[in-house]
Order: C-alpha cells, then structure tokens, then sequence
C-alpha cells in the first residue's frame, strides 16, 4: 500500500480515518500525512487548505447518504410508493448511523456545521430528488400540484424532524415514529394524493 500512487480517493480515507481516531478538533492534515507515509505538503498538492481536505469528506459521507436516494428517484413505479421509500431511506440511514456510530456521525455533522456550501448543494441535490419523484407523479396522475421542484424542497424541508442532525436529540422520542405519520400523511394531502 505504502507504494501506490497517492490519490485523493487514499487521502480521503486516511482523512477518515483520523477523524475516528482523534476527531474533528484534534485531526490535522499532519496526521493523514502520516497515515499515508507521505509529508504534509503531499496532501496538500490534493487539497489546498485543511478546510478543502474537510470539506472535500463531508461531500463523501453524504454522497454515501444520497446515493441509493437518487436509485429510488430514478426508478419508475408508483411515485407516492418511491416517496415513502425515498423518505424512509433517508431518515432511517441517518438514525441508524446515529444509534450505531454515535461518535462517528457526532464528528460528521460537526465537519458539515463548517461546510455551508457543501451541504447546501447536497440539500439542493436531495430535493431536487423528491422534486423528480413528485414531477413523475403530477405525469402519472398520481399527484396534483402546479411546481414539483418546489413542492420537493418543501416536502424535505417538512421532513427535517427526521433527517436532519440538529434534531438528533427528538430521534430517540417513543413517540417519533407516530409524528412521522403524522408528517408523511400531511405531505399526501398536500400532493393531492387520494385517501386509501
């Protein structure tokens, strides 16, 4: 391993990998250098600023996140279905990685706190996702609204409860799973979608 070519692909896991081990405070480019045998100006020749070192792994955590989202997005069916799916996808990798690896997802969403450009680019992407979903339904007859696109920012931004890091605290709430029914079904009424 020592003698592959240094790619940004290998700098990001060692990046990784030392935000596990020392976490967001404490890891510095000097320690991915490290990692990977190579002297600091090495990483740098990647990435010009420990904070494009940083941002550039945020873009990767939630490129993971978004991924098999926008398989859903692109599959056809019935939309309301996809939506469900695609809600409930999202929610539930973010919780789980939260249950799962507190420490972890702690040190993610610090790293996306100071990444306002990148997550909001990864927020325009995911509702544009739901904006698709919604644009094939209105085509389908399934739904029944004027702007799809807008109506998908909406329905991420209704759904935030469930998604989005600063609500971690409500995530363990016995009661969360019956406020997101609540929520899915607002959502339906307002898609025009017909009661079952």
């Amino acid at each position: 391993m020592a003698d592959a070519p240094l790619t940004p692909d290998r700098i990001l896991e060692a990046a990784e990998e030392a935000l596990r081990r020392y976490g967001p405070a404490k890891a510095n480019v000097v320690d991915v250098a490290r990692a990977l045998n190579v002297s600091h100006g090495s990483v740098y020749r990647h990435f010009p600023s420990k904070a494009a070192l940083r941002n550039a792994v945020v873009e990767r955590w939630l490129a993971r996140l978004s991924e098999p989202l926008g398989a859903i997005a692109a599959e056809r069916g019935p939309a309301d279905e996809r939506l469900r799916r695609w809600l409930d996808g999202l929610s539930d990798s973010k919780q789980r990685m939260a249950r799962d690896e507190p420490e972890l997802f702690a040190t993610y969403y610090q790293l996306a706190l100071d990444s306002d450009e990148v997550v909001a680019a990864h927020v325009n992407a995911l509702s544009a996702q739901l904006g698709e979903i919604i644009a094939d339904g209105v085509g389908r007859g399934e739904f029944a609204v004027a702007d799809p696109f807008r109506m998908g920012r909406a329905v991420f931004d209704a759904t935030a409860r469930f998604h989005n890091p600063a609500y971690l605290a409500e995530w363990g709430d016995p009661d969360i799973k019956s406020a997101y029914e609540g929520v899915w079904l607002l959502i339906c009424r307002g898609l025009g979608v017909p009661e079952k």
